[in-house]
C-alpha cells in the first residue's frame, strides 16, 4: 500500500492499525492551518484504505506534547473572517475523525491543551500518559474554544465541569482527567503505546462490522429521547443478523472456539 507523505504529520499503516502522528515537536505539535489540512487529507487516505485498517491511533511526536494547542503565532494577527475559516478547517478534519467507521484512540503523550484537547475529544477513546496535562486555556488569550471544545468537552464531562475548566483556563493532570471522564485509561509514559496497542488488538479480535455499528449507534443516538434511541439500537442490532460475522461469532461460541471474523 502506497502511503502519502506530509510535511507536518506522519501516517503509518501496519497490520491493520493506522497511526497518525502530529509531527511538529519543536512547536509542541501546535495546530496551524497546514497541519489541520493535512490531518483531513490523511483521514481521507485512511477512509480510502478502510478495508486494510481496523483501528486508528492519533498521537503527537516527541515526549512533551500530544498537541499543546493551536498555533498562536499564526492566529495572533487574524481578523474575524480568517479565524472563522481556520475554525472551519479544524471542524472539517475533526468531524472526519468522528465519522470514521473504525474505533479511534488518542494516545495522549504530554500536553493536551486547547486544540489538542479538542482533537483528543474527537476520538472515541483516550489513553493518556501519567505525565499528560489537559485544559482549554483559550480565555487566557481572550478568545473562546473554536475547534469544538465547548461542545465535545461538555459531552465528556458535563456542563458544569466544562464551564469550570473553560472559564478558569487552568490545566488538570491525568488522574483528574480520568476522574472527570476525559481519559479512559492511564499508563506510565514508557507503557503508553503498549497500552494503546493492547486495546487496538483486542478490538481487532472482534467482529468489526459490529464494532463500527456499535460506535455509530452510541454517537447518533446519545442525544435522542430514550424510546427513539432504543428503537434505533434495535434496528442496528437486527441488521447485524444479516452478516457473516454473526453466524461465525455464534457458531464459534457454541463450538467453544475463537471466532474467525472476516469482516473488513
Amino acid at each position: 500500500m502506497k502511503i502519502n507523505t506530509y510535511d507536518n504529520i506522519l501516517l503509518d499503516i501496519n497490520e491493520g492499525i493506522a497511526t497518525l502522528t502530529i509531527n511538529r515537536p519543536k512547536s509542541m505539535n501546535a495546530l496551524n492551518t497546514a497541519t489541520l489540512t493535512e490531518i483531513g487529507e490523511a483521514l481521507d487516505e485512511i477512509k480510502a484504505n478502510a478495508d486494510d485498517i481496523k483501528v486508528v491511533v492519533i498521537t503527537g511526536a516527541g515526549e512533551k506534547a500530544f498537541v499543546a494547542g493551536a498555533d498562536i503565532s499564526e492566529m495572533r494577527d487574524m481578523n474575524s473572517l480568517q479565524a472563522a475559516e481556520l475554525s472551519k478547517v479544524a471542524h472539517n478534519s475533526f468531524g472526519k475523525i468522528e465519522n470514521l467507521p473504525q474505533l479511534t484512540i488518542a494516545a495522549v503523550n504530554g500536553y493536551c491543551l486547547g486544540g489538542g484537547l479538542e482533537l483528543a475529544s474527537s476520538c472515541d477513546v483516550r489513553v493518556v500518559s501519567e505525565k499528560a496535562k489537559f485544559g482549554q486555556p483559550e480565555v487566557t488569550l481572550g478568545i473562546v474554544p473554536g475547534f469544538g471544545g465547548t461542545q465535545r468537552l461538555t459531552r465528556l464531562v458535563g456542563r458544569g465541569k466544562a464551564k469550570e475548566m473553560i472559564a478558569m483556563g487552568t490545566m488538570i493532570d491525568a488522574k483528574e482527567a480520568y476522574r472527570v471522564g476525559i481519559a479512559e485509561e492511564i499508563a506510565a509514559p514508557e507503557a503508553l503505546m503498549d497500552k494503546v496497542m493492547e486495546i487496538a488488538h483486542q478490538v481487532m479480535k472482534n467482529g468489526l462490522i459490529a464494532v463500527s455499528m456499535a460506535k455509530y449507534v452510541i454517537d447518533r443516538a446519545a442525544d435522542l429521547p430514550l424510546d427513539t434511541a432504543i428503537d434505533f439500537e434495535t434496528q442496528m442490532w437486527a441488521q447485524t443478523f444479516a452478516t457473516e460475522d454473526q453466524t461465525e461469532g455464534m457458531t464459534a461460541f457454541l463450538e467453544k472456539r475463537h471466532a474467525k471474523f472476516t469482516s473488513k
